[in-house]
């Protein structure tokens, strides 16, 4: 394995950015004092950041408090001018906050919510996603890659698919961020959300639009909300411009560190992880690095879900367990409510972090 070290203390520069920003700015913009035009600059700023991290115009971003609450805002404004019978496509990939929005959108407005199978192996059966396109889809939503068992889905050809059938490409990159770069332009999707704390930034939701699918919504919004720049009109309330100061610190750490040594290092702590994995483990999802990121849900024969994470966490190792809001993937592995231990891993972890957690594992 080759050496590589990362600058991982370069994410103080996020704590600094946010303290920075109260002790010098601190202020809501259009004042006509100093501190507000200095907050306005960093709005401006935030926008830039956001597009370049996207690939997309300033124009077509959208801040938001969270993933969820962007997704909720905004499929109820896409599905505004929907009929009844107009169907939504989701997948059983997802995890619940692409999913929740759709069906309680549905619920108002009498649609019907369909979900794309997945594989043993836990890739999306496209076959399926085919076979439930009809002239009534409005939208097919999917995760990027799975924050449950690592999946990287074929975004440009649900895409096509979706756009073939005449319905939007709705993407959901929360747990791709941190581990690869986004391209909306490149992807062709139509709407894109993720969340900036994923990859090392503060807790904050981000999303993409198409100008022109922004341009024909109607947003919900107080009257005297400005409509410009267009991403703005879907932004309700005022920013948390501190934590917008962060994010710019985040999208600039991530970019010096670089998509090519973070994608080419944790594939290479993966394949070790992998390859580590004692006999006794029952491992779900793709049993290498092709097709995946560095999350890995498993299980530990003859010892339960909560039990194993825990002592893992005694041991000094963060995982996770339980289903992780990702129902519907538990559900098709025959998994329920008990789940799967779940470990991550992410650029700035090391060879003697993964050996440590695969001895923790086999010492169970």
């Amino acid at each position: 394995m080759s050496t590589v070290t990362f600058d991982v203390e370069a994410v103080d520069e996020v704590i600094d950015a946010v303290s920075a920003y109260y002790r010098e700015s601190n202020a809501n913009v259009s004042g006509p004092y100093a501190t507000s035009r200095r907050t306005e600059v960093l709005v401006d700023k935030a926008r830039t950041t956001a597009a370049d991290f996207l690939r997309c115009s300033p124009e077509e971003t959208i801040f938001g408090a969270n993933m969820t609450t962007l997704a909720f805002a905004l499929t109820r404004t896409a599905g505004r001018t929907w009929d009844a019978g107009d169907e939504i496509i989701v997948t059983k990939l997802d995890h619940d906050a692409n999913v929740s929005p759709w069906l309680e959108l549905a619920h108002d407005k009498d649609l019907t919510v369909r979900f794309v199978d997945i594989h043993d192996d836990t890739t999306l059966d496209l076959d399926d996603l085919e076979r439930l396109l009809s002239d009534r889809t409005r939208v097919v939503s999917f995760p990027v890659a799975s924050n449950a068992v690592g999946t990287v889905s074929d975004v440009r050809r649900i895409v096509e698919l979706a756009h073939d059938a005449g319905a939007l490409a709705w993407a959901d990159a929360v747990h791709y961020g941190p581990h690869g770069p986004i391209d909306v332009r490149d992807w062709d999707v139509d709407v894109l959300i993720c969340s900036p704390y994923k990859y090392f930034g503060p807790h904050l939701g981000l999303a993409y639009g198409r100008r022109e699918l922004l341009e024909s919504w109607r947003p919900y919004k107080v009257r005297p909300a400005s409509d410009e720049p267009l991403g703005h009109r879907f932004e309700t309330g005022t920013l948390p411009h501190e934590l917008l100061a962060g994010f710019v610190a985040a999208v600039e750490y991530v970019e010096s560190t670089g998509w090519d040594a973070i994608r080419a290092y944790e594939r290479e702590l993966g394949e070790r992880f992998l390859r580590g994995l004692p006999e006794n483990v029952t491992l779900y999802g793709l049993p290498t690095m092709e097709g995946r990121v560095a999350t890995f849900a498993f299980n530990v024969d003859g010892i339960p879900t909560r039990a194993a994470a825990a002592r893992l966490g005694d041991a000094g190792y963060a995982v996770w367990q339980g289903n992780y809001y990702a129902l519907e993937v538990m559900n098709r592995l025959g998994l329920g409510d008990a789940g799967a231990v779940r470990a991550g891993i992410v650029h700035y972890n090391t060879e003697d972090e993964v050996d440590g957690l695969l001895k923790a594992i086999r010492a169970l």
